[in-house]
């Protein structure tokens, strides 16, 4: 069993699970988008792959992994970086329910999953940028 950690304290995940589980983790997320009514338009099919290096660049960095999306891209700006796809509630609850659906088939451990899907539920909700 993990040790807990305080709501505020970051969990070292690229430590405890590595880093192809994380790329397990963002592939098997990107399988699902391009069949979801309410996320497969927002992405363009030319950018699929492109942007599945993105996520999985920035999650490797953000979950305690090497640096290579700051030396790619530099800060994230999460927020403008988006600010061009309309970005609701149902939006970010469907991104949600992806990830969750992702974290299980790549069997991530509950611990994990738990923190995770605090951690990308307030990223998400971060990105909210349209009235429900």
């Amino acid at each position: 069993m993990l040790a807990r950690v305080s709501d505020d304290a970051e969990l070292p995940v690229y430590d405890l699970v590595g880093g192809e589980r994380i790329a397990a983790m963002v592939a098997a997320f990107y399988q699902r988008v391009p069949a979801d009514p309410i996320l497969g338009p927002m992405y363009p099919r030319s950018d699929l792959p492109m942007a599945e290096q993105r996520l999985r660049s920035f999650l490797t960095y953000r979950l305690g992994g090497p640096a290579d999306y700051l030396r790619e891209r530099g800060h994230p700006r999460l927020r403008m970086r988006h600010a061009s796809f309309q970005i609701d509630l149902a939006a970010r609850d469907r991104w949600m329910l992806l990830m969750r659906a992702a974290m299980v088939e790549v069997q991530m451990p509950a611990e994990i999953q738990a923190y995770l899907e605090g951690f990308l539920g307030d990223i998400a909700t971060f990105l909210k940028n349209r009235s429900d």
